[in-house]
């Protein structure tokens, strides 16, 4: 029986542009017929991946997400004395496993990279540092898709790589399912990106000319954002090749970085570094929900209906009011396992939401 792990949050951002779309605005979407503010599912999940949790917590056990892998080898050869031409020769018999390869201009000279991103694990890089060396030292290769079961793995100590998983185009024996969910996060109300014009004065420019020696322009939003995750306990131990500790140890970190972390675009124009005000946590084997309908009507139009006179306190009650209509239609009232941490009332900690979620793991 599958054990789900299912997190929950409501988070404060001022004005903030943490994810921009193609414009440079903050991204935007249109639920139940209202405009929101939208962070998307991939820069919520790089920013957990680089996040310091991750990054200090999880050292050893990273994946990483390149193009140049082949230029890598090439470099790590170079610093053993190969010449370029061999160096060269073998980094291709290996990063080709990987990905179709490609040479394109760079500056004067020429670069040889993957068509795609590849999501390396720390025993893969190791492999394909041994494997050329042992190509450079003259030893007989095995058949390509020998070679390649050598060095990619289906199951591996890369954390990330098992949570959010990888898809390899040009073999799918070796993709990895995500066994961590990720949505979108919108605002739980009505909320548009607004404009800021902003000028730059020259410092040395104190009599000549009074105008601004620069305008420009930034948009930027804020408003209540509803996150959801979704953790499937058993296929992240399963993508760890059964280390349940490791399962744990990764678990443990994404349930302190998603209270903590957000992502960082324009932070140095609008400094946002929210923590989430609310989480429910909850775990056990029903079939995962996640509680986005509760926003559908935006919580501005029916605060009085909810008892509360302002945007924090009404988010709150919406989702937990879902949840309880969920459980009392679909399981009697019985909710399943689940731990809150609340900062309007002080209720509830970090620590034990943390506590609860590596117990899931280890319980699966």
């Amino acid at each position: 029986m599958t054990t789900f792990l299912q997190f929950h949050l409501l988070t404060s951002y001022g004005p903030s542009n943490p994810n921009r779309d193609d414009q440079g605005r903050p991204k935007q979407a249109v639920v139940g017929g209202a405009p929101r503010l939208r962070m998307s599912s991939q820069s919520i999940k790089r920013a957990l991946r680089e996040s310091s949790f991750f990054a200090l917590d999880l050292k050893d056990s990273r994946g990483t997400r390149t193009k140049h892998l082949h230029g890598r080898l090439v470099e790590y050869l170079a610093g053993k004395g190969v010449s370029e031409e061999g160096a060269v020769k073998a980094a291709s018999e290996v990063a080709g496993l990987f990905g179709k390869l490609e040479t394109v201009n760079k500056g004067e000279g020429k670069e040889t990279r993957a068509t795609t991103l590849a999501f390396i694990s720390p025993a893969e890089w190791k492999q394909a540092e041994e494997w050329v060396d042992k190509i450079v030292a003259g030893e007989e290769l095995p058949k390509p898709k020998d070679l390649k079961k050598l060095i990619l793995r289906k199951a591996d100590g890369a954390v990330d790589i098992a949570m959010f998983g990888r898809m390899l185009a040009d073999d799918a024996d070796f993709n990895r399912d995500a066994a961590v969910q990720v949505a979108h996060a919108i605002t739980t109300h009505t909320a548009q990106a607004e404009e800021d014009w902003f000028s730059a004065v020259d410092d040395l420019n104190k009599k000549e000319d009074t105008g601004a020696g620069h305008l420009g322009e930034t948009a930027f939003g804020s408003g209540i954002y509803y996150q959801y995750v979704c953790v499937n306990c058993d296929l992240l131990i399963e993508n760890l090749d059964g280390d349940t500790d490791l399962a744990a140890k990764g678990v443990e970190a994404l349930a302190r970085a998603i209270a903590q972390t957000a992502p960082r675009g324009k932070q140095n124009s609008f400094a946002h570094h929210p923590m989430a005000y609310h989480i429910r946590a909850e775990r056990g084997p029903r079939a995962p929900r996640d509680l986005s309908g509760a926003f559908f009507t935006p919580v501005d139009r029916k605060l009085r209906e909810l008892g509360a006179n302002e945007l924090e306190t009404g988010s709150v009650r919406a989702m937990e009011q879902t949840a309880e209509r969920i459980d009392r239609c679909y399981f009697g009232g019985e909710a399943e396992d689940f731990r809150k941490l609340d900062t309007l009332t002080g209720d509830g900690t970090l620590g034990e939401i943390v506590r609860f979620a590596v117990e899931a793991v280890r319980g699966a």
